[in-house]
């Protein structure tokens, strides 16, 4: 039991580089208080003193601002930052190394009596006020981002963001990525204003027309080369110069900021 919270004080260094010393973790973390108030309560409910578990969780939830019910099984090295409004229902489980930030929820979609919380596994962040909700399943290492809410099960691995949550992934590092950022900038376009591993899921929808319009590009100049092999010869389309638009897009923001600053 001593090493299972000697493991919840010396994970907050890992995870809170505003964390100074054991002694300021163990006086002025409230997400520790929380959890240790929990592994008590837990420990009361596991054993049939059921009123005296939930009068255990009611006064950590006055001094805390954080309410686990004593039901809701919690891994090892369990870390909650800040802590304020985060709510943990009865049959959810955590796993081991799992991070939760102020405001999540882990609830609940139904009355009927069971299985009806969510149940994350190893190495789950939650960010700040996430609500994830139902008997669903948070793969092992899947992040959730702010303010997601999250009814559907979540692959190993994944990223959630939005509402309703939305899986996403990485921006890619490829052979084709690179060739898609060189196109973006060849007609003047940034979809890559965040960075690269926040994923986005607008962006990304525009990485495929930019992989569609390279992909069309390609087929014209095919197309091309094969009617004047015959004899055929397709024309020079008027299309506007791609580098010249890009220029063009730069002078006008210049002159734009120089009106600004007028």
């Amino acid at each position: 039991m001593f090493e299972r919270v000697r493991e919840d004080i010396y994970c907050v260094f890992d995870r809170d580089p505003a964390a100074r010393n054991v002694f300021e973790i163990i006086t002025t973390y409230p997400g520790l208080h929380a959890l240790l108030f929990h592994r008590l309560s837990h420990g009361l409910w596991t054993r049939g003193l059921k009123w005296l578990a939930r009068a255990t969780s009611t006064l950590a939830r006055w001094l805390t601002g954080i309410e686990i019910h004593p039901g809701a099984k919690i891994g090892r090295r369990f870390f909650i930052d800040h802590g304020m409004g985060v709510v943990i229902g009865e049959t959810a489980e955590v796993g081991d190394d799992c991070t939760l930030y102020h405001g999540v929820t882990l609830g609940g979609t139904s009355w009927q009596k069971g299985k009806r919380h969510p149940t994350l596994r190893d190495n789950v962040i939650v960010g700040a006020g996430a609500k994830i909700l139902g008997p669903i399943v948070i793969g092992t290492g899947a992040r959730i981002g702010s303010n997601s809410v999250v009814v559907k099960e979540v692959p190993a691995g994944a990223t959630v963001v939005g509402v309703p949550g939305r899986t996403v992934t990485r921006a890619p590092s490829d052979a084709a990525a690179e060739r898609r950022r060189a196109f973006a900038a060849k007609i003047g376009f940034d979809a890559y204003g965040t960075t690269p591993d926040m994923p986005d899921p607008v962006a990304n929808a525009i990485d495929r027309m930019l992989d569609h319009v390279r992909a069309l590009d390609q087929r014209v100049e095919q197309l091309s080369g094969m009617l004047r092999q015959v004899g055929v010869e397709p024309g020079e389309a008027k299309l506007p110069d791609l580098e010249s638009c890009a220029l063009a897009k730069d002078r006008e923001e210049q002159q734009e900021r120089r009106t600004g600053s007028d």
